[in-house]
């Protein structure tokens, strides 16, 4: 495993326990600003979002864009 494995490995959970919470937080946002909303649709929306966060980032990382970051 080199440095730069090792590092991300130790952070690993830290970085999940924050996607989760992003998630958790805006979840609660919906819900304040739509009470009535369905929430597991709202859920599945807000994880389509974030997907299409991460896809985009994937791209700029094909494009060599964090290569000297």
């Amino acid at each position: 495993m080199d440095a730069v494995q090792k590092d991300l490995e130790n952070r690993k959970e830290e970085i999940q326990k924050a996607m989760g919470l992003m998630f958790k937080a805006n979840m609660t946002i919906t819900d304040w600003d739509v009470p009535e909303g369905d929430d597991r649709e709202a859920a599945k929306i807000l994880l389509s979002i974030m997907q299409e966060s991460l896809d985009a980032i994937k791209v700029e990382i094909e494009a060599g864009r964090y290569d000297f970051y």
